[in-house]
């Protein structure tokens, strides 16, 4: 514990001599309290901005024809009748 408050150069609060484990671990619990919510905002932002990204390739894809229509030739027992009479 010692290790861990002086690697994040925690100092005493004024009349004690060592960081007591409930000063260090409030200031921990406030910081990773925090930084949950910040995560889950911007996860929410970029499942979004994905969802977003999605819906315009779909868009992009429904916009563009996956095969093409030919006119017809007339090259059939149908028109040859049709044009010998």
């Amino acid at each position: 514990f010692l290790e861990t408050t002086a690697y994040f150069c925690m100092k005493p609060k004024m009349g004690e001599k060592e960081v007591s484990p409930h000063s260090f671990f409030s200031i921990w619990h406030e910081f990773s309290s925090d930084f949950k919510d910040f995560w889950k905002k911007e996860n929410k932002l970029i499942l979004q901005e994905r969802v977003k990204e999605a819906e315009e390739v779909c868009r992009q894809k429904k916009g563009k024809s996956l095969y093409n229509i030919r006119p017809k030739h007339d090259s059939g027992i149908v028109s040859k009748n049709s044009t010998n009479t």
